[in-house]
């Protein structure tokens, strides 16, 4: 078992930035890659970012693509979200998760593609 605490959420004006952090504990040396996907009320969870644990390796969609950096630090079993630029738009709730399988990096996109999620963190961009 996997466990995922997120952290760093808040409010930011537009055009701020934020960090988001995720920590994770168990069997997390299983872990194959680490994802952030956000969810607003009504609408499905949306894909984020991802990065595989061995390599390093990430990939976004193209509404993130240039303000937002994944990032992570193995030796802490934390993965990083770095958000700049932010819009209202982002507004929502971030949710990190994690796998331990091991798929083309833009499979990641779909959330079945994870095991674990963490209990989301709110993130709100004022205009």
């Amino acid at each position: 078992q996997v466990q995922l605490v997120e952290s760093g959420g808040g409010l930011v004006q537009a055009g701020g930035s934020l960090r988001l952090s995720c920590a994770s504990s168990g069997d997390a040396f299983a872990i194959n890659a680490m994802g952030w996907f956000r969810q607003t009320p009504g609408k499905e969870r949306e894909f984020v970012a991802v990065i595989r644990r061995s390599d390093g390796s990430t990939y976004y969609p193209d509404s993130v693509k240039g303000r937002f950096t994944i990032s992570r630090d193995n030796a802490r079993n934390t993965v990083y979200l770095q958000m700049n630029s932010l819009k209202p738009e982002d507004t929502a709730i971030y949710y990190c998760a994690a796998t331990p399988g091991y798929r083309e990096i833009s499979f990641y996109r779909w959330a079945i593609s994870f095991d674990y999620w963490g209990q989301g963190t709110q993130v709100t961009v004022s205009s």
